[in-house]
C-alpha cells in the first residue's frame, strides 16, 4: 500500500498556530475573526465549522455573566466598537473592556482545560506563562 503524499491535517495544525486558544491574545483573535470564519463556514470550510461550534461550546462552560455574553455580542458579533457597546449597555468603555476581559479570561480557561484533557487542543504556553 502506498503512502499518502498530501498531509490531510496540515490545515488543523495551521488553525492551531494560528489560534493558541489557551491564551487570551489567541481567543481575542479568534473572536475579532468571527465574521471570516463564518464566510469560511457557508463556503464549505470544516476547520472553521469546529472552530465556532468549539467557541460556542466554550462560551456556554465558560460560565458567563449576561452582561459579559452581551458584552461579548456588541463587539465582536455586532461590529461595534467598545465605547459603542458602552453606550448601548450603559457603561462606559473601560467597562465594557472589563467585562470582555475577564469573559476572555473564562473562555481561556474552558480551552485550556480541553488541551490538558486531550480534548483536541494542544497547549501552546504553561498556564504560569499565561498568568504572567
Amino acid at each position: 500500500m502506498g503512502a499518502v503524499k498530501v498531509d490531510l491535517q496540515a490545515g488543523e495544525r495551521r488553525l492551531s498556530e494560528r489560534y493558541a486558544l489557551d491564551s487570551p491574545t489567541g481567543v481575542r483573535l479568534l473572536l475579532s475573526e468571527y465574521h471570516a470564519l463564518k464566510g469560511r463556514q457557508f463556503q464549505g470550510d470544516y476547520d472553521a465549522v469546529v472552530l465556532l461550534t468549539d467557541l460556542a461550546t466554550a462560551i456556554d462552560q465558560a460560565g458567563l455573566t449576561d452582561r459579559q455574553r452581551q458584552a461579548l455580542d456588541l463587539v465582536y458579533v455586532e461590529d461595534l466598537t467598545q465605547a459603542k457597546a458602552g453606550e448601548a449597555m450603559g457603561l462606559d468603555k473601560p467597562g465594557v473592556n472589563n467585562l470582555l476581559d475577564r469573559a476572555i479570561d473564562a473562555i481561556t480557561e474552558i480551552y485550556y482545560y480541553w488541551s490538558r484533557h486531550g480534548e483536541g487542543y494542544e497547549t501552546t504556553i504553561t498556564k504560569e506563562e499565561a498568568e504572567a
